[in-house]
């Protein structure tokens, strides 16, 4: 039986990952705060801040994927709050890569997460895994950060995977629990003109891609984790308006508005991002759910 160790197994994408791999017969632990060896997926203890893990979680493992990170939008963005942003996501990496090098072994694959942040605002501009970084917003900044950590990766792998996460959609967390929210009072909001592009994934469909990186030794580098056809922040909400059969009315929320509530975090809700999935197609990925209303179906009536 091949083993998987997952960084941030608890979190949106690690719980149903490590579900959908146990399901093709692989052993998932993961990495936490706190050790539970007797949970379904046993917990070892890492702390990346103090640089300190359970060298035991490691012991046997062919395939290492790194999801963990603190979340973007959970807090204003202080000067201390960014910081803490990019120093999960850096330090996690490193303390892997110092980790797996002391072993004295290579595993067959890492993967990990990055986010379409990376480009930045980009308009209607199509965005595919060789578009080059955006050059202003936190989200870019962090994301270059973040990406830089994997460059040793190379030395501790016979491969490595990086996946650049679109909105993901799952009515268990992130950001269409939010946006499903309204539409409980009989109205949906998008923002400003709604025109801004929203690149989308089905939270099946971003674990089949870490899963298709295990399995596919052919893939090695940069995908992006959003489906084939983004659209735009109005359409979506219709799109949510159609999948839930819903009457609710739909309306613009006004930018300033966001901005008193969210301040600098308005970037996440008002930037455009058109993302093309390339390189993930040319790889041989299909996607199972292409069409947002047939997605947004399937995880709110199945509750995924």
């Amino acid at each position: 039986m091949q083993r998987v160790l997952i960084g941030g197994g608890t979190g949106l994408i690690g719980k149903r990952l490590s579900v959908m791999l146990k399901a093709k017969g692989y052993e998932v632990r993961h990495l936490s705060r706190r050790a539970n060896p007797s949970a379904e997926f046993p917990a070892f203890k890492w702390d990346p801040n103090a640089g300190t893990m359970d060298e035991a979680a490691l012991e046997n493992v062919d395939y290492v994927i790194n999801l963990a990170g603190a979340g973007i939008a959970d807090k204003a963005w202080t000067k201390k709050r960014k910081q803490v942003i990019i120093d999960s996501r850096v330090k996690s990496n490193a303390l892997l890569f110092n980790k797996i090098k002391a072993s004295g072994r290579k595993v067959k694959t890492f993967l990990a997460a990055s986010a379409i942040g990376y480009y930045g605002d980009r308009g209607n501009e199509e965005l595919t895994e060789s578009s080059s970084a955006g050059t202003s917003g936190f989200l870019a900044e962090s994301c270059v950060a973040w990406e830089s950590a994997f460059s040793p990766i190379s030395s501790i792998s016979e491969r490595h995977v990086i996946v650049r996460i679109g909105i993901v959609l799952s009515t268990k967390g992130g950001a269409l629990e939010k946006m499903l929210i309204p539409f409980n009072f009989g109205m949906g909001n998008y923002f400003g003109d709604g025109q801004m592009y929203t690149s989308w994934i089905h939270i099946d469909d971003v674990c089949r891609i870490f899963i298709a990186g295990i399995q596919n030794e052919n893939m090695s580098g940069i995908y992006n984790g959003t489906a084939p056809e983004p659209v735009t922040g109005k359409a979506l909400i219709y799109a949510i308006k159609e999948a839930k059969g819903s009457s609710a009315l739909v309306m613009p929320a006004p930018i300033f508005a966001l901005k008193i509530g969210l301040g600098e975090r308005v970037e996440m809700l008002t930037g455009s991002a058109r993302v093309i999935p390339k390189r993930t197609l040319e790889s041989g990925f299909k996607f199972e759910y292409e069409n947002l209303v047939g997605a947004l179906k399937d995880v709110i009536e199945n509750g995924k």
